[in-house]
This record gives C-alpha cells, structure tokens and sequence, in this order.
C-alpha cells in the first residue's frame, strides 16, 4: 500500500502513480507498507531511485543500513511493532530521501507510524519537508520507546513489591510461574527497545554527517534534541535491562527457598520416623527369647516408645529453630 503526503493537501490519491502517471508536485512522504512489486516499480520509475529488498533491509552492517547511492540517501533502523501485545516484533524500516521527498518502506505496523501520519493530516507544518517528515517520524519512535520503557520500569517494581512483600504462605508454584513469565516478557521488551535506540542512535549520527542536505534547517533544529533523548533512553534501557536480571535471579532465590523448605521437611519426617521404625524392627523380630513378649504392658510399651522417639528429635528440631 502506498500513502503520499503533500504540502497542501496531506494525503492524495495514488491511483494515478499506479497508472504510469506522476507524484504530485508538493509530495513531502511517500510511506509503503508492504509493497506489491507493482507498487516499488512503479515509485521507482516516479523517484529514480531503486528501492530495497526485504532481505537486503535485515542485513545488520552499518555499511548496509546507512549509505548514499544515486540520487538517494538509504537509512533503516529497527522499530518496535505489536508492543502492545504478548509478542512485540522488532521490524525494520527503510528511509529514503531523494530531495525533499522522504520515502519510508516498511513491512510492519509500528504504532508511531499510524499517529504521527494521523498528525500529519491535521498540522501542516509536519509536511514541511521530508527532513521534516524524517525528524518527525524519529521523534515519535523514540517517544514510543520512552512510553514502552516507563511501562517496563512500573511493571518490574510491581513485581518487586509482589515477590518481596508477599507473605510465603501466598506463594504457590502458579504464583512464581506468573512472576518468570512477567520477568521474561519485560526483558524481551526492554532488549528490544534498547535494540531500537542502538539502531536510531546509528541513524542520528549518520544524519548528523550529511552535508549535502537541501532541508537541513529542518534537521539541525531537531537533531541536538533527538541524540539527547536517544542516549538518555538507552542509559535508562541499559538500568532496566540490570534491574530485569536482578529480579530474575530474586525470584530464582526465593524458588530456591521455597523448594530447600519443601526438602527440609521431608528430611525432618524422615528423621523423626527412623526411631520409631528401628524400635517397631527390634520387637518384630521372631526370636523365641524375647522378655517383653510376654508382659502384659508390652505392646502399650513398645507403642510409647515409638512415640516418645519420634516427638523427641521433633523437639529438638524446634528448640534449635531449624524449623
């Protein structure tokens, strides 16, 4: 799907580029969303510039993602999409600037994408350029992480207060399971984010080392504020991704815990039968002499015996506390 953005009029109908015609005059953004081979062709034709494969856009070297060839300047960066479901994805996307045109090809769906065009539609002056348009889109993204990474910071002290406030009679094998699964879904969020900001922290940079730009007012007034909150974001992912690890292995203690309490008191019931049992042993032996056999308070002995054997190792657990 093609969406062009104009000065005027925001968005415009596509149907005459589909049909070998030409982009509008004042076109600033030119997004693609999982483009059809007509679509791509059809833009190239209109732009002259060619764009890139799905598969090219994954590589992950620098010299891959951010580089000048033709008329056009190639960036992608990692974006989040479906943050706010189970499973977030990390989805790559293209930006090209061919003079004041940007051009943004992606096959995702990141939520900043769909409200910073729903922006667009209503202020104007987002449209200014295409450098415009690029800040603007880098903005939202990074305003998106910073949203994403507070909710990571909220839910891990919950789970902090919940882990460590609980009483131990309310932690049960699907409490702890509920608790690794809230642990392993803010990781794989937080490292996601921080991916994202490694990724624009590169595209910022390399922004910051064109010359050659024509709307670079549009760049330099946004930019020192961009790398700003990139680098801070990315210190606060990195405090994040620490704190994740430290209530893994808390919540892995207190498993720990819980289970050395459960061993503990099976080698307590052990202890405390094996008198008893080595004197149930001795008396059913089926020896011919034995004196107790034949009194008459033999069994309530032998049974009191038992008793008092078993109570006995059970008191001295309790008066050296190790239950």
């Amino acid at each position: 799907m093609i969406s062009i953005f104009t000065r005027s009029a925001g968005a415009v109908s596509t149907s005459d580029l589909l049909a070998g015609g030409a982009l509008p005059d004042d076109s600033v953004w030119i997004d693609l969303l999982n483009p059809t081979g007509e679509e791509e062709r059809a833009l190239e034709r209109a732009l002259g510039v060619e764009m890139p494969t799905h598969e090219e856009m994954r590589e992950i070297e620098v010299s891959s993602r951010l580089y000048q060839e033709g008329a056009g300047t190639y960036m992608t960066a990692t974006v989040l999409a479906k943050s706010d479901t189970a499973q977030p994805e990390a989805t790559v996307v293209t930006f090209i600037l061919v003079g004041e045109i940007l051009v943004s090809l992606r096959y995702g769906e990141p939520a900043p994408f769909r409200t910073f065009a729903a922006r667009c539609l209503r202020q104007s002056m987002l449209r200014a350029s295409g450098e415009a348009v690029l800040m603007g889109l880098l903005d939202a993204v990074t305003d998106r992480i910073a949203d994403l990474l507070e909710r990571v910071g909220i839910d891990i002290d919950a789970i902090s207060r919940d882990v460590f406030d609980h009483e131990p009679a309310a932690r049960s094998g699907e409490f702890f399971r509920d608790m690794l699964h809230r642990i392993g879904r803010n990781g794989d969020l937080a490292s996601k984010c921080r991916e994202s900001l490694v990724s624009i922290n590169r595209l910022v940079t390399f922004i910051g080392s064109l010359t050659d730009i024509p709307a670079r007012k549009d760049i330099d007034s946004k930019l020192p504020t961009l790398i700003a909150d990139v680098h801070s974001l990315s210190d606060h992912a990195t405090f994040l991704s620490g704190k994740v690890n430290f209530m893994l292995d808390a919540t892995l203690g207190m498993v720990n815990i819980e289970q050395t309490n459960i061993i503990k008191i099976f080698s307590v019931a052990s202890v405390a039968f094996l008198p008893p049992t080595l004197i149930a042993s001795i008396y059913g032996m089926n020896f011919h002499f034995m004196p107790e056999l034949d009194w008459p308070w033999g069994y309530p002995f032998a049974v009191f015996l038992m008793l008092c054997s078993a109570i006995a190792p059970y008191l001295y657990f309790k008066h050296r506390k190790w239950l």
